[in-house]
């Protein structure tokens, strides 16, 4: 027998309440130590819903302070070559709520920004943004609404930054797991070519 959570109530009957210093931790502004973890960190995860619902989360990696501090209130996350699915950029056209979560590799706590994003096709700003000769062909600019720090719970539990835990190869190749899944006209030699070595040297290209 199932037993679904239909309303606040219940959700936080069954879950408690937060204790007094995580129900207060939400802030408005960037602290210097934000500023500090955003120059450290070269990996964020965007997510961002659609006028519809429809969901998108979409991971954006570059060198250490990839996402640029313009104020105490606003950052902006440049856009680099990709698969231009163009998900989450189109989401913000019909619904500016992002939600944001900064990683630092071998830290289990992360930093969580919520605001508006806006799509910026140029801005003086840009020119700081350029990474192996790419100059950003668009960027995310976040107005802050809440940031505070996220428990390193999750990443304990997983170990996900233990080396002997990973096990990269349970899976096949990404060019074999393309080929089974997508379908795609190309042969695997074609696909493994592409995803070989070469793809890790097109990166802002």
């Amino acid at each position: 027998m199932t037993a679904e959570i239909t309303t606040h109530e219940e959700l936080r009957e069954l879950l408690g309440t937060p204790a007094p210093r995580a129900a207060a931790k939400e802030r408005t502004r960037l602290h210097e130590r934000d500023r500090q973890w955003l120059a450290a960190s070269p990996f964020c995860l965007v997510a961002t819903a659609g006028a519809d619902g429809t969901c998108d989360v979409s991971p954006k990696g570059d060198p250490p302070g990839f996402a640029l501090v313009l104020d105490d209130t606003t950052i902006a996350i440049p856009e680099r070559p990709g698969n231009k699915r163009a998900d989450g950029y189109r989401n913000i056209l019909d619904n500016p709520h992002v939600g944001l979560i900064f990683l630092i590799p071998g830290r289990t706590d992360t930093l969580r920004i919520n605001g508006r994003a806006r799509l910026l096709r140029d801005a003086p700003f840009f020119d700081s943004m350029v990474v192996s000769g790419h100059r950003p062909v668009l960027a995310v600019v976040v107005e802050i609404e809440q940031i505070f720090y996220h428990c390193a719970k999750a990443f304990l539990r997983s170990d996900l930054w233990r080396p002997e835990t990973w096990s990269p190869e349970v899976l096949p190749s990404r060019a074999r797991l393309v080929k089974e899944v997508e379908a795609p006209a190309e042969n695997l030699a074609d696909l493994e070519r592409h995803y070989g070595p070469e793809y890790a040297r097109r990166l802002y290209v």
